[in-house]
């Protein structure tokens, strides 16, 4: 058999076994108005948890769900002060996870103490810090503060949640593959760029879209993660002929290593020359395009194979790039590659630069006021 008649084999899918461990930093588990004195059971990170707002300091508390006394569930138990009392026989735990009363008890076992998880209210969201090797949460790399969600000149988030039935690095992949966006979105592409830093990285994207057409301008799309699981989305374009700039939110939180649940919110700016029913009207319509769009994603998700070795092709993007970035967040900080976390940029299409598209926006809009 000559080479050119040869048989070739054909490629062979790798796919690993995810370890029972989740990505260090911090994660969104709703609006931080869903949370309130009544407790709330949230099934994360392997784990059942109990979340609710304490009576005295007003503050979210996260706290393990099981009791280790007889196994109940806190999360069905009430608020007294700070402190989660059981509901099968009325231990009570305090905010720090520190068992403070037994109503029939005369003394505290020394060793009645349950996880405490950190907290943090930002942007509107309640965030909650993980971290495999117990290390204490890390505001430097906590989500900056938004000043426009404080402004009053943007709408409040519109929220909706998607359960996904995969490993979380699913979503991620989305930050490098620019491949996808025509085919599952409907969506040109005229300009694609990623970088990475640290803890961060960015996708830059000009094209058009399905929900936001071009209009005289293309669209324009930052997408930034802060950590493995906090993005935020600014995207600029024409929806029925008007102006539109949105904040997109896509955060996830793990269930397990092989589902997640991801809170996806919206955020627009209010048009001065509509009432506020009429903005949050148009945000809504919005968001319900979106969530028609994410869908698209959601149906492939839920019907594909986690692949350790994809067959990539030139115009596929920085898959391997992005994957290594997220791997930082499952490996132990001492064990951290520096070449994960240096700064490097990736262009997998040249063209019109996001900055070059919104200074048009803008000289348009100073010409015409």
């Amino acid at each position: 058999m000559t080479a050119t008649t040869q048989k070739r084999e054909p490629y062979v899918i790798q796919r690993k076994v995810w370890p029972e461990r989740y990505a260090r930093g911090w994660h969104v588990l709703g609006k931080a108005d869903r949370f309130t004195e009544e407790p709330q059971t949230l099934d994360y990170f392997g784990t059942r948890l109990a979340a609710y707002r304490g009576k005295e300091d007003g503050q979210v508390h996260v706290l393990d769900s099981y009791c280790p006394h007889m196994g109940a569930d806190l999360s069905k138990g009430h608020v007294e002060g700070n402190s989660l009392v059981c509901p099968f026989h009325a231990w009570s735990w305090g905010s720090d996870g520190v068992c403070d009363h037994i109503p029939y008890a005369k003394r505290i076992p020394p060793r009645a103490v349950i996880k405490s998880w950190p907290t943090l209210e930002r942007n509107g969201l309640l965030l909650v810090w993980n971290d495999p090797e117990g290390g204490e949460p890390d505001l430097s790399v906590a989500p900056k503060i938004m000043d426009d969600y404080y402004s009053g000149e943007w709408t409040d988030w519109v929220m909706a949640r998607f359960l996904i039935k995969s490993h979380c690095r699913e979503l991620v992949d989305n930050m490098a593959d620019m491949a996808h966006f025509g085919p599952v979105h409907y969506s040109t592409v005229r300009s694609f760029r990623n970088v990475q830093d640290g803890h961060t990285f960015t996708q830059y994207m000009v094209g058009g879209h399905e929900i936001l057409t071009e209009g005289e301008h293309p669209m324009t799309s930052v997408a930034h993660y802060e950590g493995p699981a906090y993005m935020t989305t600014t995207m600029t374009g024409m929806m029925d002929g008007v102006p539109m700039t949105t904040h997109l939110l896509v955060s996830h939180v793990p269930i397990s290593t092989e589902a997640f649940h991801i809170n996806l919110g919206v955020m627009m700016k209010k048009n001065p020359d509509f009432s506020e029913e009429e903005n949050r009207a148009a945000v809504e319509a919005y968001t319900a395009r979106t969530i028609e769009s994410f869908e698209q994603d959601v149906e492939i998700w839920d019907n594909k194979v986690l692949i350790d070795n994809p067959l990539l092709c030139d115009g596929d993007g920085p898959i391997n790039m992005v994957r290594k970035w997220y791997g930082q967040f499952y490996a132990d900080v001492a064990d951290i590659d520096p070449h994960a976390v240096a700064r490097k940029e990736h262009i997998t299409m040249d063209g019109p630069t996001v900055e070059e598209v919104l200074a048009a926006m803008h000289a348009d809009a100073a010409r015409t006021a």
